[in-house]
């Protein structure tokens, strides 16, 4: 089995808590990683947000197959943790998630957002690529409601902060919620 294969294969007993990541970490770990260490390490956003394409960024990234999108919208206990994950970059981003009144689910600043913005909203910073990773794994394995909510905050972000976050990042982002969106 060559390295990519045994990757993909490691990924959803990652991802169930009963496999360690390339480099020896488990999810587990990677929920209760503090803020600086989520900026500074960069080789854990391919396994908490996986792709059915090659990272540009880490040889070791797992790459999704039409198996691993088959059990994560099957499996509630993969969904379920996969929104873990995301609830916790959200948090790092100075963001939450609740359902609405009448059941629609909303992304919206928290009351942290300012400290937080002063993190990642900035001219060609690297979180706006883990950003479209995030919104193009939520749609990979069929979480479109939370991507759809993030991508709209993503929208008000943007409108305040255009000059910082650029047209081409937004673009991305825009493309990334798009049903079946390859880039």
């Amino acid at each position: 089995m060559n390295h990519q294969k045994q990757l993909t294969a490691i990924l959803v007993p990652f991802y169930l808590g009963e496999q360690r990541d390339s480099e020896g970490r488990t999810i587990q770990e990677m929920w209760t990683w503090n803020f600086e260490k989520l900026e500074c390490a960069h080789d854990y956003i391919q396994w908490l947000f996986p792709l059915p394409e090659r990272s540009a960024f880490n040889r070791d990234a797992p790459i999704v197959d039409e198996e691993v999108i088959q059990a994560f919208q099957s499996n509630p206990h993969l969904r379920q943790n996969l929104l873990r994950s995301f609830t916790i970059m959200l948090q790092f981003y100075g963001l939450q998630h609740h359902e609405s009144n009448d059941g629609k689910i909303v992304v919206s600043q928290s009351e942290d957002y300012p400290n937080r913005k002063l993190e990642w909203v900035c001219i060609f910073d690297h979180n706006y690529l883990r950003i479209t990773r995030i919104l193009k794994c939520l749609m990979t394995f069929g979480l479109e409601n939370e991507a759809q909510a993030f991508y709209e905050c993503l929208r008000q972000i943007y409108r305040e902060d255009s000059d910082q976050i650029g047209g081409k990042t937004f673009q991305y982002w825009t493309i990334a919620v798009k049903p079946n969106a390859t880039m």
